[in-house]
């Protein structure tokens, strides 16, 4: 099994404030709030969460799915 990718670049869509952080590799994460300007962020329609949204890479949820580095779930 290829390990996945555990860290992930977010990127606020409100204000583009980006922040590196840690992912959960055995959950997805629904909310996320932009340490920027506070907005909270959510998956868009389709996806399972902000990573898959908003992320340099998809969840490893996802990654691990999709043979680690596949599109998301949407």
């Amino acid at each position: 099994m290829i390990e996945p990718v555990t860290d992930s670049k977010l990127t606020c869509p409100e204000c583009a404030h980006q922040e590196l952080l840690a992912m959960p590799t055995d959950a997805c994460l629904w909310f996320h709030q932009c340490s920027g300007c506070g907005v909270l962020l959510k998956p868009l329609v389709g996806d399972c969460c902000v990573f898959c949204s908003y992320g340099s890479v998809p969840c490893p949820p996802i990654q691990i799915a999709n043979g680690a580095g596949g599109t998301c779930c949407g």
